[in-house]
């Protein structure tokens, strides 16, 4: 049992989860949670066994890396077989379907779709780079999309601010995807990474281009009305640190993706400050 534990992380899971309990009120406000409480906890627990799914998989296709790289994970220092670890990823799949079903058809739509995404980059695209990226990009901003569907009853807002948290979610965290493989160019042997096909330095362009898009994104509840001006006084702050991280991602990737990481934190208190003032 503590191998499978292991194999889940935990504290990823619990990530996961808080999330989506975040992503609920900035979409729907505190209100949400008196309204449809049952929903939103079926919802983070769907959240939590996808994550524990994603990362048990992870662990299935790294097995002869983490061997050399990572010995004390389960399956590579044998304290969990491989069998046992496909049964405990498929019921951890099947559980967040599950959990999905009672929240809605739509939540189950995205966790299908998460399920091949996730399949697919272990696969194929995790070696490939930017496609990689991309999906890696899209699972983060997902999981704001699949709080918004949560609480949605009838009015728009609610969507206008979860798709916009998780466009910008998504669009920096493709950023950071970058620029965390421009910092990563000589040790990458065995991927075919963005800054390995077209240099550093388009690599950064296209990691700014990123960070700018989700600049852009980020003043769009301002302009729909759907967010208070505790929203736009804090997101301007965080628009500051993705210009920033923009400007750097080339030349200090390092600084740029942690400083884009900090951004993010802001950007979602942005969201939990205008659904409060």
């Amino acid at each position: 049992m503590r191998g499978l534990l292991a194999l889940s992380r935990p504290l990823n899971c619990l990530m996961s989860a808080a999330g989506v309990l975040i992503g609920t009120v900035a979409a729907g406000g505190v209100a949400a949670w008196s309204s449809v409480p049952v929903s939103i906890g079926l919802a983070a627990l769907a959240a939590a066994l996808f994550t524990a799914g994603g990362n048990a998989m992870n662990d299935l296709f790294d097995v002869e890396t983490d061997r050399i790289n990572h010995p004390e994970r389960p399956l590579a220092s044998g304290t969990v077989s491989p069998r046992t670890a496909k049964t405990f990823t498929i019921l951890l799949f099947a559980g967040s379907f599950v959990a999905a079903v009672f929240v809605s058809a739509a939540n189950l739509a995205i966790v299908l779709l998460n399920a091949g995404v996730i399949y697919g980059y272990e696969r194929r695209w995790k070696s490939q780079g930017l496609p990689g990226n991309l999906a890696i990009s899209y699972l983060v901003g997902s999981l704001f999309l699949f709080a918004a569907v949560a609480v949605y009853s009838g009015p728009v807002a609610p969507l206008i601010r979860g798709t916009v948290l998780a466009a910008l979610a998504s669009f920096a965290t493709a950023g950071r995807e970058i620029t965390k493989d421009i910092e990563d160019m000589k040790g990458d042997v065995d991927r075919r990474t963005l800054p390995q096909r077209v240099g550093a330095a388009n690599a950064g362009f296209a990691a700014a281009g990123f960070l700018v898009i989700a600049v852009g994104l980020s003043l769009f509840p301002a302009y729909f009305g759907v967010l208070g001006l505790g929203y736009l006084v804090v997101v301007l702050l965080a628009d500051g640190m993705f210009i920033y991280a923009a400007l750097h991602s080339a030349a200090n990737p390092s600084r740029s993706q942690r400083v884009t990481k900090y951004a993010m934190i802001v950007a979602l208190a942005a969201f939990l400050a205008g659904a409060f003032v």
